[in-house]
């Protein structure tokens, strides 16, 4: 079974200046190499007049990972590799950043760039806040008025989210569970209505929860 492994939880940029050069890290989640080449597609359009635009990514996460870098014409190993490092032992997963360097006339040597590229890449990841992927079941419910209120505070119980609320003859629900909760709610609602109700699954997906 995988090592469960945090994810960036929205896109996040930081900027700082290294010797008159301007370096602005931009990271955010991807779930696959394409969408980690959209990412940086849109970074280097968006700085299309930068000097460089450094990428490095990581999809998957813990043991278990595709990974990408680039120097991007700065001198080899001294750009994507120092930031795909700091992706590696950041302890996200399905990430990808953009380094964007807007060079300032004076020269940083092959140290002095992998210094800032590092810092550049430590600074996004410290800052960015972290979500966890988790499987969830999206579900329906029909049920009489008089369980209502008891049914509200049962998915509550179980960590489930409302998502929505039809009045009609009957209260239909659109719920939310986590998978490993989902069967205690059923049994629970199973009891509550002696028999009468059951919530029917109509979706199973993942979603990011912030931690």
């Amino acid at each position: 079974m995988p090592s469960p492994y945090l994810i960036p939880a929205c896109e996040t940029r930081r900027e700082h200046r290294v010797v008159n050069s301007r370096f602005i890290a931009t990271l955010t989640p991807v779930f696959s190499t394409d969408e980690a080449r959209t990412f940086i597609a849109r970074i280097r359009k968006e700085f299309s007049d930068a000097t460089h635009n450094v990428p490095a990514y990581m999809i998957g996460g813990g043991k278990n990972v595709t990974d990408y870098c680039s120097d991007d014409g700065e001198p080899q190993g001294t750009a994507g590799r120092p930031a795909l490092a700091v992706l590696h032992g950041s302890g996200l997963g399905d990430v990808v950043v953009v380094i964007t360097r807007y060079f300032g006339g004076t020269l940083l040597g092959t140290g002095g760039l992998v210094k800032a590229y590092t810092e550049s890449a430590q600074l996004v990841t410290k800052s960015v806040p972290r979500a966890r992927k988790l499987s969830v079941h999206v579900a329906m419910l029909a049920l009489p008025y008089n369980l209502l209120e008891r049914i509200r505070l049962l998915v509550g119980r179980h960590k489930g989210t409302i998502l929505g609320e039809d009045f009609a003859a009957d209260v239909t629900m659109t719920l939310r569970f986590p998978l490993e909760t989902f069967p205690a709610f059923q049994a629970d609602l199973q009891q509550l209505s002696s028999g009468s109700l059951q919530a029917e699954v109509i979706e199973t997906s993942e979603m990011l929860v912030p931690v």
